[in-house]
């Protein structure tokens, strides 16, 4: 199933997230290697849109012109997604026209420092690039060993043939932004996939799940067996503890 979503930075502003329906976001996070390179919205996007209950994903947009700088880089993003939860992959945005002339090769190297590192720490970790700029200046490795998040605007498809989870497709209008906003499709069920895997500041589905299962086979509502303790999971330990205790 498709899903449609969008792509957000400080560029857009101020966000009205009580207004804003879509079914996932890419944020921002941030660009370059310093800490006070940090998108000013993030923090907002961020929590706006999780008070919505909108899956996210972020990104970074970077100025590496070497696999050193392309680490810094990991390094300042990291920090500042640290201590929250994405449902959607971190992507490596790449789109700087002096990083390209240094050649596929060199380009290659900078986006595998700089995801690898995202993922020793604990990141589903992926790639956005125009579908040109992808086609002529990474190698078959990065394109088959990330996620890759394509863009190519006002086409019926996208001229890059490889495989792609979400492509971004043109701009439009959305209730909540002011102006025009990135527009995305989803192919992947990348919560799914980040949950099962624990990455992104979740705790690998596998235990809670399992949990889940085995309380809701035993009558108590923990609702989805999505691997997050919320209240409905949280409130049908408490009866199954309680039921056990008063058998006992």
């Amino acid at each position: 199933m498709i899903k449609n979503g969008i792509d957000v930075s400080e560029w857009q502003g101020d966000i009205d997230w009580s207004q804003v329906k879509t079914d996932f976001v890419i944020i921002r996070a941030g660009y370059g290697r310093e800490l006070s390179q940090k998108d000013k919205k993030f923090e907002q996007n961020y929590s706006g849109a999780k008070s919505k209950g909108i899956p996210c994903g972020a990104y970074w947009y970077s100025y590496a012109m070497n696999e050193d700088e392309a680490r810094k880089e990991a390094a300042v993003c990291i920090e500042i997604l640290k201590g929250k939860q994405f449902e959607y992959p971190i992507y490596f945005d790449v789109e700087e026209q002096k990083v390209f002339s240094l050649g596929r090769e060199k380009v290659s190297a900078i986006i595998n420092a700089f995801l690898l590192e995202l993922e020793r720490a604990g990141y589903y970790a992926g790639l956005y690039m125009s579908s040109y700029y992808l086609t002529n200046y990474t190698t078959d490795y990065i394109r088959k060993r990330f996620t890759i998040w394509v863009a190519h605007y006002d086409v019926s498809k996208p001229s890059y043939s490889g495989e792609y989870g979400i492509w971004q497709l043109g701009k439009g209008k959305i209730s909540g932004i002011s102006g025009d906003t990135d527009i995305d499709e989803c192919y992947k069920d990348f919560p799914k996939l980040i949950k099962e895997a624990g990455d992104n500041g979740f705790t690998k589905l596998s235990n809670i799940a399992t949990l889940q299962l085995a309380l809701s086979a035993h009558g108590y509502d923990c609702g989805q067996a999505d691997g997050v303790i919320g209240p409905k999971t949280t409130a049908a330990m408490v009866k199954a503890l309680s039921d056990l205790w008063c058998c006992n």
